[in-house]
């Protein structure tokens, strides 16, 4: 019999990822979203719970991209389409006959405030300010709100996420490759991350493992400063030499593309204390492998 995962806001880079390697591990996925081909569509309570009742496992993926000017308008979708999915969903399963024992929802480590001192774990780290905290928090909040017994529910905090055809390598591989490759900033913030199939298994780890609750950190065990960052982005891309880009510089370039220097500007550190306690092994701890994988995709994955 298949075991059966729902994902939600399964149409992005990581929700397509995570369909395909579902599938290829041998689970039912069903999906709900917005779109025509989603198993339920989020303005359909029924179908949701039709789709969550009997499933094993759900998986959380749904939010509006914060690479944006935060704007009222943005602001105000980035937060409904984090809060309004988690809110759905619990309701979703609090009416399933049989609800998913397991259900993971996406958090982000930018719940963290600005660390350049040491890192921060799910027991020690400390909360930040600002709207991509404020975000985090209240995602977090409604996942905790839901009254939902008998399912575990585990926000997990995600720093930035690479990988093959997705994830924040692209802009910074078209800076290196316009010869802007250098550090941003002052380059001493940190720059916490993680790949793409480590954060696949992530999930299934923690899954399979009920004694691990409350927040998961999702991140390397080694992040890399933004010297670091783009030197090893230049290296893997061939580039020998990159100009470094001021802050003041960034925020300008940033008004015209209409995005926020916080993406790379704010330092994240966030340690993956509960999983490394509970013996999770990363297939890309270092950030040259993961690198080199993204430069060549057709390398295997393990």
């Amino acid at each position: 019999m298949h075991r059966t995962v729902v994902l939600a806001g399964a149409s992005g880079f990581i929700g397509s990822y995570f369909k395909q390697r579902f599938l290829e591990e041998g689970w039912q996925v069903r999906t709900v979203g917005r779109g025509a081909s989603a198993d339920a569509q989020w303005n359909d309570d029924g179908a949701i719970t039709k789709a969550l009742d009997g499933a094993e496992l759900l998986v959380n993926l749904a939010g509006r991209s914060v690479n944006c000017r935060y704007d009222d308008r943005h602001r105000r979708e980035i937060l409904e389409s984090r809060v309004l999915t988690t809110r759905t969903l619990g309701l979703a399963v609090a009416a399933c006959a049989e609800p998913p024992r397991t259900w993971i929802n996406s958090s982000t480590g930018t719940i963290y405030r600005h660390a350049e001192d040491h890192p921060q774990s799910e027991a020690s780290g400390e909360l930040g300010h600002g709207f991509s905290v404020d975000v985090a928090r209240a995602w977090e909040e409604e996942l905790a709100a839901a009254d939902i017994p008998a399912t575990r529910k585990v926000p997990l905090r995600i720093a930035i996420v690479l990988g093959p055809g997705g994830g924040v390598m692209g802009p910074f591989r078209n800076l290196a490759r316009l010869g802007l490759g250098g550090h941003m900033g002052p380059g001493t913030q940190k720059f916490s991350w993680i790949h793409v199939e480590d954060l696949f298994r992530t999930v299934l780890f923690v899954h399979e493992r009920p004694e691990l609750t409350g927040p998961v950190n999702a991140a390397s065990p080694y992040p890399v400063d933004n010297r670091e960052l783009m030197s090893l982005v230049r290296q893997s891309m061939g580039v020998p030499f990159g100009i470094p880009t001021p802050a003041w510089l960034l925020e300008a370039g940033a008004v015209l593309i209409r995005t926020q220097t916080e993406l790379v500007l704010k330092s994240r550190w966030v340690e993956p204390r509960k999983l490394l306690d509970a013996g999770f092994a990363f297939d890309y701890p270092c950030l040259t492998g993961a690198l080199n994988q993204i430069a060549n995709p057709t390398r295997s994955l393990t």
